[in-house]
């Protein structure tokens, strides 16, 4: 045989012998598919304010078990509790290491990429206010948005409480009798009153008037507090810097927190302190609705009495928003997340849970009486109003304003 001839059938075979072999791959391959390795899950962290926790958690836990995905992927939701004011302090120092305008994300350090891995997908404060103000400082900073207030990651209400006084009834009754209605005037003259509960009509035995309002550096109720005695006290439902810091206004709270037991030593938790400690912690005072509505069958099994619960002038409102964080710290599966956990929160289902946590439910189409054993009906004849005006709602105080506070409180109260 010539050599072309001996060449000619050997390539002929080695085209064989490799068409052969891609014919028994590919059977393989039908025999044994190829399997994708699954994703981890979508970890989406919330920063969710104190009196909102419990319901958040739960509803986070229930959320997990339902085993929610986007785009095949689990989602996982993890629920961190914190004040809105430690919160909206740490975004102010940059605590969380938020990546400078025009940062590479491929060329992060380690300890950048370590830091990314905790920073909160999502924030739920006590007030829309807060997300607001650190936009504005990060805008500032960065020259870019970080929380929106338009489009589908908006800042949106989930749940809404509002500020109300909660007194023992035995005291709320001598204090209608002396003053009519319960305001902030009516605390101040009792605050002020040199015979103590004897002056005012109640008993030798119950001592001088003790004002109950958390501290207002561990719990934005503290601080809502002030604002809302400011606005009593001018009439009107916006304050200034120029109103703080009126000697006259200054000297009036300073008599008004004067009544309280221990301010600068209160815990973040004051309606728990209340129903704990009792008389000693203090007679009545200003608080959050939800916080008093999960104490109060507490405070009357403990103490033998339930409290009054009365309305101020100017309500200040918490509608406790999703706020999700739109920079590039978290990837666009973490906001979508974030996204698909706010649905489940505002669902119908979820809202109505909230009524027995003593919130209100943000949907307009469910009434807090709706639910099974609803603490706003179980408590109406304690004054729980199902429906409270919002005309006479105190607006947003801005961060001048808060810190003009915070810094009277700390040189006059806190010592």
């Amino acid at each position: 045989m010539k050599r072309n001839q001996i060449l000619f059938v050997a390539i002929v075979g080695l085209a064989i012998v490799i068409v052969g072999v891609a014919l028994a791959l590919r059977a393989t391959n039908r025999e044994q598919p190829l399997v994708v390795t699954p994703k981890g899950p979508i970890q989406v962290r919330i920063l969710t304010a104190l009196p909102v926790e419990p319901w958040v958690r739960a509803a986070a836990e229930q959320f997990n078990k339902q085993d929610k995905r986007l785009e095949g992927q689990p989602i996982q939701v993890e629920v961190i509790a914190m004040d809105g004011l430690t919160a909206l302090g740490k975004f102010d120092r940059n605590e969380f290491q938020a990546l400078e305008t025009g940062t590479d994300t491929a060329s992060l350090t380690a300890e950048q990429k370590q830091a990314l891995e905790r920073f909160p997908t999502a924030w739920i404060p006590d007030s829309r206010y807060l997300p607001e103000l650190a936009n504005a400082a990060y805008k500032e900073r960065l020259g870019r948005d970080v929380y929106l207030t338009d489009g589908e990651y908006r800042i949106r209400p989930l749940v809404l409480s509002l500020s109300s006084w909660g007194i023992y009834q035995s005291r709320a009754d001598v204090l209608s009798q002396k003053f009519g209605d319960i305001n902030w005037k009516a605390i101040h003259d009792a605050a002020i009153a040199k015979g103590g509960w004897r002056e005012l009509g109640g008993q030798d035995g119950w001592g001088f008037f003790k004002l109950v309002v958390p501290d207002p550096r561990k719990n934005v109720g503290g601080l809502t507090a002030m604002i809302s005695a400011a606005g009593e006290y001018f009439d009107r439902p916006n304050i200034t810097t120029d109103d703080v810091n009126k000697p006259d206004f200054q000297r009036w709270l300073g008599e008004l927190l004067g009544a309280t037991t221990d301010l600068s030593g209160a815990s973040a938790y004051t309606a728990e302190d209340f129903a704990l400690f009792g008389y000693s912690a203090g007679d009545g005072g200003l608080l959050l609705e939800s916080d008093l509505l999960n104490n109060i069958q507490g405070i009357k099994n403990r103490w033998g009495e339930p409290l009054a619960i009365r309305y101020p002038k100017y309500v200040t409102w918490f509608d406790f928003p999703m706020s999700i964080w739109i920079g590039p710290e978290t990837n666009a599966l973490q906001k979508n997340a974030a996204l698909e956990f706010e649905k489940y929160l505002l669902s119908p289902e979820v809202q109505k849970q909230a009524i027995s946590y003593g919130l209100r439910p943000a949907s307009p189409d469910i009434a807090v009486t709706d639910a099974p054993n609803s603490p706003f009906a179980q408590w109406q004849e304690q004054g729980v109003a199902a429906v409270v005006p919002r005309t006479s709602a105190m607006r947003s105080p801005d961060r001048e304003v808060l810190q003009t506070l915070l810094r009277w409180f700390e040189l006059n109260v806190a010592k």
